[in-house]
Order: C-alpha cells, then sequence, then structure tokens
C-alpha cells in the first residue's frame, strides 16, 4: 500500500472512531445517562479526532532537495513539480501546507516586520489582517508554482533592520548573514507562509511544514522551540555530493536533535543519482552508498536503519512518466514505508490510547449508574414481592426501615459535604500553582530582574530562576493532586461500603508531561541563549525580548495544557460521586413514596410489582446497549476488548 493509500486509510480509521463515539455521545444524551460534564469531555474527544493533525517536517540547508521530495512524496500526480525546486534558495520562510473543512485555497504570507511586533506566529495566526492573502489557482499548475514560489521572496535591508528582525550578521558568512559591498543586508521578504491546498492527504489531517536553510531558520526561534519538536516525524535531508557539511552539522544539532525525542527521526541521504555517472557498475554505486549512509550514521550518532539513501528528482521524473524502474532504482519506496511503519502506526497509538481512556472511563460511570438504578429497583421489587400477603403492620415496618436507610445517608451526605468543601480549598489551592496569574507574576518579576541587571551573570540567573519557578510550582501541584486523590479514594471507598454505592476508585493524574515539557524548553533556552557568547554579544533589552517572545509564550502554552488537563481531570474525579449521590439520593426517596402508597392503598402492590419488573428489564437491555456501544468503538479503534461492566444478578 503507497504512502497516499497508508494516509488515506489512517483518515478512514479515525472517521470512523469518530462515528463510533459520536453514536455513544448521542446515546447517552438520549437515554438521560449521561449528565453536563460527560458530554463535554466527548466533546473533547471529537474535537481531537476531527482536528487531529500530523505534522511531517521537512529541515535542511539549502539546495538538499527538500522541496523536491514533498513534490515526488506527495505532489507527483499533478505531473510537475508544485513547490519551487531550482538551484539556491527556494524556500526562505518556515512553510506549512495543510488543509482543512472550510478553508479556500489561498497562501497567506506573514511579513517580515512582524519580528519587530513582539507576537508569535501563533498568535499572529489569529489576525488576519497582519498577512498578505493571495488565492491559488489549483487548476492551473503554472499559475500554482508562480504562487507557491513566493516563499522564496527576498528583500534588501540594513544591518540594523536585519538585527532588529532577529538576524545574526557576520562579515565572513559563516555564522550570520553577510553584508554586501553597500553593507546591506539579504533577509526573507516573508516571515511565515501557510499554503492552503486541496490535496487528499491534507484534507486527510497531514500538515507539511518545510523549513529554511540555518540563517532563516536562527532568526524564528518559535520554530526550534515549538513547531519543529512538536512535529511527528522530521526528515532531515542531507545531499549524497557534499555529505555531512559543517552547516549541515549545525543544523541537525542545535534544531533537529536538539529535544528530548528522538523518535520519527529520519536522515535522507538525497540526489544519489550523481553516482549514476555511467562509470561505475550497479555493484560499485551499491558499495559507495553503503559507505555514505555508514558515514552519515557515524557522524550523527545514528542508527543506520535511519538514513535512506534516495534520488527525489528521478523518483519525481519516473512517477510523472510511470516508469517503475526508474522509480526502484530511486530508492523512494524505502523512505515511504518507513514513514507509514514508524509514524502512522505510533500516532494510531497515541489517538487510541487518549480516545479509550475518556470513552472507557465514561462508559464505566454510566454503567455504574444504571447499575445502581437497577440495583435500587431490584431491592424494591424484592421488599413489595415479599408484602403480598402480609399486614399492615409489616407495611409500616418497611416503611421505617426506608427512613432509617435515609437518616442514615443525610448523615453521611455531612461527611460528604465536608469533603466538598476541603476540595474546593485543595483545587483552589492546586490551579493556583498551575494557574496564568501565578505563570504572569512571574514573568513580570523574570522581566524586571532582566531588565535591572547590569551584568550577564545577573541576567543568566534571572532566566535560569524562571525554570526554576516553574518547576517549584510544579512539584507543589504534585502533592497536591496526591492529597486530592487520597481524599477522594478515601470517600469512594466510605459511600461503597457503608451505602452499596459502586464506585471505580478515581482516576490518577501526573504533572510529569508538563516537566519534562519545560525540561526540554530549557534545553533549548540553554542552546539558543543561555550562552556565554550571546549574553555577551546581545543588548540586554533584545536578549530579554527574545526570551518573551519564545521561551515564556512557550512556558505558557505549557501551563495552558496543564490548566486545561487538570481542570478536566478534576471535573471526571468529583462526577462519578456526585452522580451515584444524587442517584442514590432520589432511589430512596422513590422507595419512600413507594411503601407511603402501597400503605395507603394495597390494592396497588401489584401493579406497581409489574412496573418495578418492567423497569428492571429496560434497564438490562440500556446496559446492553451501552456495552455494544463501547464495543463499537473498541471495533472502530483497533482495540482487543471493551472494557468490563458491573454484573447485576437478576
Amino acid at each position: 500500500m503507497g504512502l497516499i493509500d497508508q494516509f488515506s486509510e489512517y483518515g478512514r480509521w479515525r472517521a470512523d472512531a469518530a462515528r463510533s463515539v459520536g453514536q455513544l455521545r448521542h446515546w447517552l444524551t438520549q437515554n438521560e445517562v449521561g449528565d453536563a460534564q460527560a458530554d463535554l469531555r466527548l466533546h473533547y474527544v471529537l474535537d481531537r479526532l476531527q482536528e487531529d493533525k500530523l505534522t511531517v517536517a521537512f529541515v535542511a540547508e539549502f539546495s538538499r532537495g527538500k522541496s523536491e521530495l514533498i513534490n515526488a512524496l506527495f505532489f507527483a500526480d499533478y505531473g510537475n513539480r508544485v513547490l519551487p525546486s531550482s538551484a539556491g534558495r527556494t524556500t526562505m520562510c518556515p512553510t506549512e501546507l495543510q488543509w482543512s473543512d472550510g478553508d479556500t485555497p489561498q497562501i497567506r504570507l506573514l511579513p517580515i516586520e512582524t519580528r519587530a511586533e513582539h507576537a508569535t506566529v501563533s498568535e499572529l495566526k489569529r489576525y488576519p489582517e497582519m498577512w498578505s492573502e493571495h488565492p491559488l489557482d489549483i487548476e492551473s499548475t503554472t499559475a500554482l508554482q508562480g504562487a507557491l514560489a513566493r516563499v522564496g521572496e527576498v528583500r534588501q535591508v540594513s544591518q540594523a533592520d536585519a538585527e532588529r528582525y532577529g538576524f545574526v550578521i557576520d562579515p565572513s558568512g559563516d555564522n550570520g548573514l553577510q553584508p554586501d559591498a553597500d553593507g546591506q543586508v539579504e533577509i526573507p521578504r516573508w516571515r511565515h507562509a501557510i499554503i492552503h491546498f486541496r490535496h487528499p492527504l491534507l484534507e486527510q489531517g497531514l500538515v507539511i511544514l518545510d523549513t529554511p536553510g540555518l540563517n532563516a531558520i536562527g532568526a524564528e526561534p518559535e520554530l526550534t522551540l515549538s513547531l519543529l519538536p512538536n512535529a511527528h516525524a522530521v526528515l532531515f535531508i542531507l545531499a549524497a555530493d557534499t555529505g555531512v557539511t559543517h552547516s549541515d552539522m549545525a543544523v541537525w544539532r542545535d534544531y533537529v536533535n536538539a529535544g528530548q525525542r528522538r523518535d520519527g527521526r529520519l536522515v535522507v541521504l538525497n540526489k544519489i543519482d550523481s553516482l549514476w555517472d555511467g562509470l561505475r557498475d550497479e555493484a560499485r554505486i551499491r558499495e559507495e552508498l553503503d559507505r555514505q549512509t555508514r558515514s552519515v550514521a557515524r557522524d550523527l550518532k545514528l542508527d543506520v536503519a535511519k538514513v535512506f539513501p534516495i534520488s527525489a528528482q528521478k523518483a519525481l521524473l519516473a512517477r510523472i512518466q510511470n516508469d517503475d524502474a526508474l522509480f526502484e532504482r530511486s530508492q523512494l519506496g524505502m523512505l515511504e514505508h518507513a514513514l507509514t511503519d514508524q509514524l502512522l502506526p505510533a500516532k494510531q497509538q497515541i489517538v487510541r490510547t487518549t480516545t479509550l481512556g475518556e470513552t472507557d472511563d465514561l462508559v464505566r460511570q454510566a454503567d455504574e449508574l444504571l447499575a445502581s438504578r437497577q440495583r435500587g429497583v431490584q431491592e424494591q421489587l424484592a421488599e413489595l414481592t415479599e408484602l403480598r400477603g402480609k399486614n399492615q403492620n409489616v407495611i409500616e415496618y418497611m416503611m421505617r426501615k426506608v427512613r432509617s436507610e435515609k437518616d442514615e445517608f443525610d448523615a453521611g451526605l455531612k461527611k460528604y459535604y465536608a469533603v466538598r468543601s476541603v476540595f474546593t480549598n485543595l483545587t483552589n489551592n492546586l490551579l493556583g500553582h498551575l494557574g496564568l496569574d501565578a505563570l504572569r507574576d512571574e514573568t513580570r518579576r523574570t522581566r524586571e530582574a532582566m531588565l535591572e541587571s547590569s551584568f550577564s551573570r545577573g541576567l543568566r540567573e534571572a532566566m535560569t530562576g524562571f525554570f526554576k519557578h516553574l518547576r517549584g510550582n510544579l512539584a507543589k501541584s504534585e502533592d497536591e493532586v496526591e492529597e486530592i486523590s487520597g481524599m477522594l479514594g478515601v470517600m469512594y471507598k466510605r459511600f461503597t461500603v457503608e451505602h452499596g454505592l459502586k464506585l471505580t476508585p478515581p482516576s490518577g493524574f501526573s504533572t510529569l508531561r508538563y516537566a519534562r515539557e519545560i525540561d526540554q524548553l530549557e534545553r533549548a533556552f540553554d542552546q539558543q541563549l543561555n550562552n556565554t557568547l550571546t549574553l555577551i554579544t546581545t543588548e540586554k533589552h533584545t536578549l530579554t525580548q527574545k526570551f518573551f517572545e519564545t521561551v515564556a509564550v512557550q512556558a505558557r502554552r505549557t501551563f495552558e495544557v496543564a490548566n486545561r488537563d487538570v481542570e478536566q481531570w478534576l471535573r471526571a474525579v468529583m462526577s462519578p460521586l456526585e452522580t451515584q449521590v444524587r442517584e442514590y439520593q432520589l432511589q430512596l426517596k422513590r422507595r419512600l413514596e413507594s411503601v407511603k402508597r402501597i400503605h395507603q392503598a394495597t390494592d396497588t402492590l401489584e401493579d406497581r410489582i409489574v412496573e418495578l419488573q418492567q423497569q428492571d428489564q429496560s434497564l438490562t437491555k440500556l446496559r446492553a446497549e451501552l456495552a455494544d456501544n463501547a464495543s463499537d468503538i473498541h471495533r472502530a479503534l483497533g482495540a482487543s476488548s471493551a472494557p468490563e461492566t458491573t454484573s447485576i444478578a437478576a
């Protein structure tokens, strides 16, 4: 199965999963089994499934064949190159190719001048007026090529403007942009490009990220701190005729291999057709490729199986001309297999795990609620069945018994309300540590400390102190989570033992993920900003601006996600207890009213017994339908088995 077929299959798999989850959501609402929190959780699950994106980033120095590789992998069916691919620099700014429902074919370009706005690309995506938008004529390949060529546009500016936009100037050109004879510097015209292009893979959620060379990468720290680390796969492209150059190694070390993640990182040794010079036979060519592949793997300290020698240009030509032999020789098929065999299953497993984590938990809660209702019906049925032929004294005894149970439960409710009060206090403490207000205060303190510092040591202490504070807040949050979990565990157990409620112990929560993200962010910060050369050569206000445009913004995103996740967890752990308490109260009320009615008119006893029998049968049917819904979700996701449900003795 080809790459396009594999991605399409993944899209269908995701759509089937969304359909099954949607059916469960509709069923819970229709049968009044779920509550508002359950509906909200399923809404989040559906949003994740429908908006799920799979990002593949292409990273290389210029003239390594990135754009040609993208053309060969994804756009050969257009019969020509879609992305510009020629000698020199064709991609001067980070470029995203994507498509979502409701998009129109267009290219959106963010002017380089926005680098002076002190706002990230992610923030500026919310302001269309900041972008230059141009429609795409997808019917004309020539017009399409002309429009997409705009990502390679440049302009001449003064050295002062170039530095203001974040570029490094180096007279030698080795470690930055080299001024011309007039002191002018050539910089990208655009800071970022988003191409909305209707394509089967992009419609399925694929996002292609094409990156510029080393100097342009360094000007957009958000690319290295967010976009590349969060990509599901990064293809690092080298040229077979040059091997690993000094600038290639800098890109690999500082941008591709800088984060904590190592999975999904593949190396492409492109332009192997340069060895097809007619002077070497196939055996010598294979020997040379093996030698270069091992050399690249050794230089990059990478498993040789993750290095793929290919010819993107010959693969594109072969696909356009339907030349199977040439395509086989290009070896692109091996790279495609690696992408589909490694990337898609890993992404699929992540989606499967997160989706089942939510749906299985909600199915268990719904089944516990139905089981609780069924136990109440069966208890009433047993009690009323025993009343057949009994005298008024027995009925009065039953009424006293139900009242006694209600009094005991009301006493238990006092403890429950006390726990709710403590839970509220602990929740406020937890959200105080993870909250954005605390982060905003620390950001302000760090900014003031950096601006007041007179030496590089003070700047470094202020910036490293920022990370220390974040980790401290995460550690305090973890303590609060443990206290909340322990307290609710005791309360769950008490209501289970004392009142017969069937409650699964509350699920756990960990801040480890966010701590790792902060650690990864600090490692990127150490490489980009926290080094002696940067601290000495960068003006204090410029360094402060860079720190808060990149590091602080990314830290805020991590804490925003942590806030959302912990709030959802807090709702999830309290919702089952609250629901079961309400349900038990209703059952006691119904039992008391039922016995009262029979006390007043014993001739209604048989009618009530028949009514309860019908309710019991209806609840059995509902639980079977719930189990079927859960099984449908597991089948759609390719999981082995559905969650276990509570058994009720007939």
